[in-house]
C-alpha cells in the first residue's frame, strides 16, 4: 500500500468530508480528510489505481487537487 497526502481546495465541512471520503472508498481507496491542513490522506494499491484517478476522482466532486 501507498500513503500521499494530497492538498486539496475547496473542503469546508462535514460534507466536504463525507463526499470525498464516500467518493475515494468507492474506487477502492482509503481516504482520511483533514479540514484544518485542507489535506487528504490516501491509502492505494499501486498495482490497482494510480494517484491520477484518484486526483481526478476529488476534482469530480468538485474539489481543486494541488
Amino acid at each position: 500500500m501507498k500513503n500521499m497526502t494530497l492538498e486539496v481546495e475547496g473542503m469546508s465541512c462535514q460534507h466536504c468530508v463525507n463526499t470525498i471520503e464516500g467518493a475515494l472508498k468507492e474506487i477502492g481507496v482509503k481516504g482520511k480528510v483533514d479540514l484544518k491542513n485542507n489535506t487528504v490522506d490516501v491509502s492505494f494499491d499501486e498495482s490497482h489505481i494510480k494517484i491520477e484517478q484518484i486526483k481526478e476522482t476529488i476534482e469530480e466532486q468538485g474539489y481543486d487537487v494541488k
